[in-house]
């Protein structure tokens, strides 16, 4: 027990000092109280742009305990734009509240927890879920319905039920930026794919703001009843296009190579990374072995750099992979390791705008963000206490009290971050969803920033004399 007043207690001042720096580190933050944890959080379309901010719509869950349903929840945020947010007010929010800018836009009634969200990159207004079930379930959530969670209520219709998984598929998850295609990996050690492609009959093509028409999925598939929460979902099914052995454990995550939707990877508990090509058959491509020297627990494909794979293990540790030299010896070989987490590395993510940058969260409630260009330059990182930093690692996000399940780079605005951590009783339990971006001196070019400290050091002088 007093071991874990001293661990609150760290955390708390950890807190502290990092509320303290928001001023100086952030151009902007918003931090939002949620009721219940959200174990994923995502970025939908940009709906609207504005002189000083533009609305989008976010993806959130409300993981209850049953005395309410397990909720999806379309929220509409406001994103102040860059250098528009006073210092001072950035830092004044209280942590049991609400944000402002976060708004409650739609609520589906979602049969069983959602341990995972993750939109159509085509048309990010379908969305696919995970819970404790076997199927995923895909959400038109525009045409959706919106619903009242009151205990005992039916729950919302699925458009579309994917099934295939043997068993229970709760966190492996993906869509390729290609074309429609769906991922999922499961505790049946298989990685199944499905096109939903036949089944969107009008994607659409227009990208007015605010204006593309909301798609229909259509299935020609007799209704398909599924048990999930004992509520019977009379949707349409369908079967998958492949189904992936090669695993020797329970699949944690998946996703596709970015030029190819036939091409994915995966990683498990097996302590594996495994490529694959649907083009080829349902056997790996290549198969790492020791991959990380304990569970994976997450992965992602480089948009820019389609050699690179980054892999997030409970050994506390990322590291970075080139698929043309994945193994030496017989075990993974990775370019570089990438350590400064205390805990499980629960998510990592490429930045959509800068090839050699990603973000890594863990159980220890930081979110990093590295840059593999600055391997080998001498560096401090900024948020960190401590004389030297992790090689790569310039930013830590310390906002969060506990683990930061989930986070999403903003494509449509380059830069802000949404993050969420599941917070457990110590830290008034719910969740917190922070949406950030650190001030642009800390990422853009050395010599444009003392250029710009520079000519504003000189307006300083002109104003004193």
């Amino acid at each position: 027990m007093k071991e874990r007043a001293k661990g609150d207690r760290s955390v708390d001042d950890r807190y502290s000092q990092w509320k303290s720096l928001v001023p100086v580190l952030y151009d902007w933050l918003a931090n939002h109280n949620l009721v219940w944890p959200s174990l994923s959080c995502r970025w939908g379309p940009q709906l609207e742009q504005a002189t000083y901010k533009n609305r989008q719509r976010l993806y959130l869950s409300e993981q209850t305990d049953g005395s309410v349903p397990n909720t999806l929840v379309i929220a509409n945020v406001e994103v102040v734009k860059p250098r528009v947010a006073a210092a001072e007010h950035i830092s004044q929010f209280n942590e049991e509240a609400r944000s402002p800018f976060v708004k409650k836009f739609k609520t589906i009634i979602h049969p069983g927890e959602v341990n995972r969200i993750r939109e159509l990159p085509q048309n990010s207004k379908i969305v696919a879920t995970h819970t404790d079930s076997p199927d995923v379930l895909i959400w038109d959530v525009e045409a959706q319905p919106n619903r009242h969670a009151v205990l005992g209520v039916q729950s919302s219709r699925p458009d579309l039920v994917l099934t295939g998984h043997k068993d229970n598929a709760e966190f492996a998850l993906a869509m390729s930026p290609t074309e429609p295609f769906v991922l999922s990996g499961g505790k049946d050690r298989s990685v199944v794919l499905w096109s939903i492609q036949d089944h969107i009959s009008s994607l659409s093509t227009d990208t007015a703001l605010g204006k593309s028409p909301s798609p229909s999925i259509n299935s020609k598939q007799s209704p398909k009843v599924t048990g999930n929460n004992d509520k019977p979902m009379d949707s349409p099914s369908i079967d998958p296009r492949g189904v992936f052995q090669g695993h020797d454990a329970t699949v944690e995550d998946v996703t596709f190579c970015p030029s190819s939707a036939q091409e994915f990877c995966s990683v498990g508990d097996d302590s594996c990374l495994i490529l694959w090509d649907a083009r080829t058959g349902s056997a790996p491509v290549v198969k790492v072995e020791k991959a990380h020297n304990a569970d994976l627990h997450c992965v992602d494909w480089n948009p820019h750099e389609v050699n690179l794979i980054l892999t997030g293990s409970a050994d506390n540790t990322i590291r970075m992979f080139d698929r043309r030299n994945l193994t030496s010896g017989g075990v993974g070989s990775p370019v570089h390791t990438f350590e400064a987490h205390s805990a499980a590395v629960l998510c990592v993510q490429w930045s959509p705008d800068k090839a050699s940058v990603f973000g890594s969260s863990a159980e220890d409630g930081i979110l990093n963000i590295w840059d593999y260009e600055k391997i080998g330059k001498k560096q401090e990182a900024v948020g960190s206490k401590g004389p030297s930093s992790p090689p790569g690692l310039f930013f830590r996000h310390a906002g969060h009290r506990d683990k930061v399940v989930d986070f999403h780079w903003n494509s449509s605005d380059p830069w802000t971050i949404v993050s969420v951590s599941d917070d457990g009783e110590s830290t008034g339990g719910g969740g917190t969803l922070q949406i950030w971006r650190m001030i642009d001196l800390i990422y853009r070019p050395e010599d444009e920033v003392i250029a710009e400290l520079d000519k504003f050091k000189s307006h300083i002088l002109s104003c004193g004399s």
